[in-house]
Order: C-alpha cells, then structure tokens, then sequence
C-alpha cells in the first residue's frame, strides 16, 4: 500500500487538452495534459516522452536546465505510466519535425510531472501497427488492447456511426423505445439464453434474440414510428462473424410499402458513412430479386464488386456425349460455369488441388477447359462436340485464354458451391476493390425454406413476415406455399448482409395459418403467441420494418473482416470471455436460492 501523501485519487490540476488536439498554432500555450507514457528516450541529457492519450500522441520534452525536478522525475518512467504534465508548446526546430504525426510540428517543454500510475511491462506492445499478436492474448489483455490506436479508432468511429443512425432516424420522425431484456422465447432460429427467476421457482425468462414481436406489438400501440439500439443474446455456434450478444439498429413503421423502409434505411446508411468516415452516398440502391441473386451469384448477398458471374450451361450442352454431364441433364439437374479470364491463370496443380477440395468437401466433382484458339484444352475437351463447345463458350462469354470452371448437380448444392468458389478466385487474385461501396438490395425471398432434416418447411426469415399480395393463395396448402414470395428485403454492402427485414403480418387468421403451415397447432399457436394474436384484434395496423447489426455497420466502417475488433469486450468462438473468465460456476448458495441443481 502506498503511504499517505504518496497517492491521491484526484489528478493534480484538470486537463486543459487532448495531446492529440494540439497544433503549431497552439505554439506559446501553458496547457496540462494526462496520459500513457507511449515512449521514452533518453539522449544523455534531454529526456522525450510520447505522451498519448484517446487524441493521439505528442511529444514531452525534459530539460535538465530549465526543470531538473522534472527531468528527474522522467528518468523513472516507463512504457504504461499514467503521468500528469504541464508545460508550454514550442514549435520543433527544423529538421526533427515529424511529418506522419498531427503533433509533430510542435513539442511541450514540461515544467511539471507527476506520476500518477506505475505499469509494470506489458505483455505485448501497444503502439500503432502492433500486429501479430495472438488473439487470445489480446482478448485476455483486453484493456491494453483497447489502448492501441487502432481499436481507439474502431471503437470512435463505431460511436460515429451509432451517432449517424440516430440523427437521420430522430429526423424521419422515430421515436427511441427500449424494449426489455427479461421476456419470454422468441422464434428466432436460435437457442435462447435463459435467465432462471428467484421469485418465480422453475419458470425462466429468455433473453431477448431480437425485439420482433415488442417492436409489432409497439405498432399496434400506435408509435407508429419506433427504433432503438437493441442489446440481443443468441445461444448458437459461432463463427468468425457471429457473436452471443450483439447489438442493432431496430426499426418498425405503421402502413409502410417496402419502398419506404427502404428509403428509410438508405438515408440512415447516408448517414453513418457521412458521420463515421465523411463519404456521399448515393441512392437509391440497386435492387435484385433472390432468384436472380442465386442464378447469376449463387448468394443472396452476392458481392459485386467484381466480375465472375455465374452462367447457367445446362442447354448449352443438350444431347452432350459426355456421360457424366448426360446422366446428370436426365435427372433434371444442371450445369454451370464461370469464365476465369485469362489474365487470372490457375495452374494445372492449383486447379487439380481445387477440385479436389470441392469433392472432398462438398461430394461434387469439377470440371474444366481452357479455350485456346478456338479449341478446348483440358480433361474434358476431347469428350465434348464443336457444337457443345461453341453453346457452351457464348454461354459463358468464354474467350480465348479464359478458363471455364464447371460443376454439375443438383441447382441447391451446386449454386452455393459456385458461389463460394468465385469468392475463392476472387480472394486470389485479390478482385476486390477495397474502397468500393456496392449496396444492394434483395427482394422477392421465398416465405418458407424446405428443412431436409425436420422434414417440413421453415420460415425463411421468420414466421411473422407477410406473404406477396400475390401469393397469398399459395398457403392454402403446404406444397403450394413452397413457392409463395415473401415481402422481406435485405441489404447487402460487398458481400455483407447488413440488415433485413420485412412487411409483417397484422392479421389474426393469417398469421394462424402461417403457424399450421409451419406444423404449429392452433393450441400451440395460441399459447406461445396468443397476447399478439390478441393484440391483432384491437385494430391492428399494417406495419413492418428492418433490423441492422450495429456491428456489421461498424465493422465495415472500419474497414475489419472481423467483429471482434469493433466491439469493446468480445468473446472467443467458444463463447468465452478469456478476461473475466465468463462463463464461470456459480456459488451453490446462488442455485440453491434459484431452485436448481446442476447435473453434468
């Protein structure tokens, strides 16, 4: 414990800047400043400190012969201090001037230090571009991590974006509701997180997947415009991209058409990029229908900012001798192909290892030709007829040098695969553009997808999204609403789902026959949901809305691949906060107070 005088929890005088603020105009200024010892030399006399706060970095001079008590107090630091400084700005003389620094045209001659927190060293540098650091390093560490400009950055512009979604949104007329955290289960497609209840022995609330049914239920409350940046927990397998909690932007509307969310939701996206990284946004976006997305993509967020469309080749090779591509036509099956062109060149071992991996991972094999002067170079090539080749070549838009990739089977496991392969060729030969902006917008989903394994149709979105007006005949049996279109939309920006949502459902009958097509009893249906088909019978209005992820949003901004570095506190993929050590037993009295007794 440190003796009494030598610890104070008040600083000795109040900051009058950020180091980062600082410019030559600032030069002849008395200002005191708190912050990180980023560095320090000592050059046998004159002792320099990069002082660095949330700002940014400037740097402290130490004179022995203007200020030795300083001077000597600056001889003890090191990297991590906390210190306290005053002192005057001076402009640097020429020739240690540091162009890649705001500050660095100007120093502070410190007439006063103190050390207000000592570090021991830290487990891994903290100045900018300190990559290679393990991740469950950085995680464990996280409030060093924090520290590095680069997550300063992040985190600032994600606060800059967040800013951005509230201003356009507080000018369309929302209002800010929070919805509450303890509810009940929701059909999201996820396991909830449960939350047992003391007072209430063997019931638990579930946290909330999304506000989905408090958002409509706000609607029919008459808001008539609601939003709000939701917390929302989910209890699955994570991937890269996925976290057990994260937050986004809810948006609902009283009678709107799709187009007006979409508009909506464009002027907020205008917004963020305007607030967090002062770029124009053009609108409106382009719009593509799911089925289109999926024939000429093979995803319904297909990235466009390059080439590599996907061709459908199956008449082209109509009557083929080719026995796997025949056996193939004749189950009603399909074929198809991108053209490699020729400047992006796979060797013959890269496309061996290529095919490979497909077959391997996806139980598909694949096929290729190289066009060379007319004529076909490949496994393949002596097996196909001139006229095949030719269909086959306009088809695909193949030229001489290109390199047609093919895959054949059924259009569900094949259109994915080709899919994710031109993202693969994409990713090495570096296609993407990383400045390039290319919103789109998704429309026409399916209502339900068939589940191979439950054996029945699943709500494509969720089970409360509207069917297309025209469609709304289809349901009247499980077969035909396979082919029913939903009102949903989502927004996609390079590849990234950014958001989704759709026209709801506000009528009590439909949305019952929504839940029997989706194998819920009309019991069933009434005792998960029946306060909303309650509510649908106080005059409901039309409504319907979108839902961002806040951290997609941010990520984005960014510039990141990875959600981890746009959040504050993170947690692994295994769903573990390695800091804190969450998630972690609890004391039995907790359990025994609750009810509940854990068995392994």
């Amino acid at each position: 414990m440190p003796n009494k005088g030598e610890y104070s929890p008040l600083p000795p005088w109040r900051r009058s800047d950020y180091c980062g603020t600082l410019r030559a105009a600032d030069a002849g200024r008395q200002v005191a400043l708190w912050g990180w010892v980023a560095s320090r030399r000592d050059h046998g006399g004159l002792v320099f400190i990069d002082l660095r706060d949330r700002e940014g970095l400037i740097q402290l001079v130490f004179n022995p012969a203007h200020n030795p008590a300083a001077h000597e107090v600056a001889q003890t630091m090191r990297a991590e201090y906390y210190i306290a400084a005053k002192g005057e700005i001076v402009r640097r003389s020429e020739g240690t001037v540091n162009q890649d620094l705001p500050t660095g045209h100007i120093e502070v001659a410190v007439s006063a230090v103190e050390i207000l927190a000592t570090s021991v060293p830290p487990p891994f540098p903290l100045a900018a571009g300190s990559e290679g650091v393990a991740e469950e390093t950085r995680l464990k560490y996280r409030y060093l991590d924090l520290r590095r400009p680069e997550m300063q950055r992040n985190l600032r512009r994600r606060h800059q974006a967040v800013r951005g979604v509230r201003a356009w949104l507080d000018s369309q007329g929302f209002i800010e509701i929070e919805t509450p955290i303890l509810w009940r289960p929701t059909p999201e497609g996820a396991r909830d997180y449960l939350v047992p209840s003391r007072v209430n022995p063997g019931k638990f609330y579930a946290l909330p997947q999304s506000p989905q049914l408090l958002k409509q239920l706000l609607m029919v409350s008459g808001f008539d415009r609601y939003y709000q940046i939701a917390r929302c927990f989910r209890d699955e397998d994570l991937r890269a991209n996925r976290q057990p909690e994260f937050s986004q932007v809810d948006i609902e509307m009283t009678g709107p058409r799709p187009d007006d969310i979409m508009g909506v939701a464009e002027g907020m996206m205008a917004s963020v990029y305007e607030f967090a990284a002062g770029l124009k946004i053009e609108s409106p976006f382009q719009r593509m229908p799911y089925a289109e997305a999926m024939e000429r993509y093979g995803s319904d967020k297909p990235d466009l900012r390059f080439g590599l469309e996907m061709k459908n080749l199956t008449a082209a090779f109509a009557g083929t001798s080719f026995k796997v591509f025949a056996e193939v036509i004749a189950r009603g099956e399909a074929i198809y192909g991108i053209a490699l062109p020729a400047e992006y060149q796979l060797s013959r071992r890269e496309l061996d290892e290529t095919a490979e991996s497909i077959r391997s991972q996806k139980g598909l094999g694949l096929a290729w030709a190289r066009a060379a002067d007319g004529a076909w170079q490949g496994p393949i090539a002596r097996h196909l007829g001139d006229g095949e080749r030719e269909r086959a070549a306009t088809a695909a838009g193949l030229k001489s040098g290109d390199t047609l990739l093919m895959v054949a089977g059924t259009r569900d496991k094949v259109r994915p695969l080709m899919g994710d392969l031109r993202l693969q060729m994409a990713a090495r030969f570096n296609l993407r553009d990383p400045d390039a902006l290319r919103f789109l917008w998704i429309v026409d989903f399916p209502l339900f997808d068939y589940s191979e394994e439950d054996e029945r149709l699943v709500s494509a979105h969720h089970p409360f999204t509207a069917p297309h007006p025209d469609d709304v005949d289809l349901l009247d049996s499980p077969t035909s609403a396979r082919n029913a279109r939903a009102l949903a939309y989502d927004l996609v920006l390079n590849g990234q789902e950014m958001g989704g949502g759709s026209i709801r459902i506000h009528n009590a009958d439909l949305q019952l026959k929504v839940f029997g097509i989706l194998g819920l009893s009309r019991e069933e249906a009434l005792n998960q949901f029946g306060f909303l088909l309650d509510a649908f019978s106080y005059g409901a209005p039309p409504h319907g809305g979108i839902a961002f992820g806040v951290d997609r949003i941010a990520m984005m901004v960014c510039g990141t691949d990875s959600l981890r570095d746009v959040m504050a506190f993170p947690k692994t993929q295994k769903a573990v906060d390695p800091m804190s050590g969450a998630p972690s037993e609890i004391d039995p009295r907790q359990l025994k107070e609750l009810s509940i007794k854990v068995v392994l």
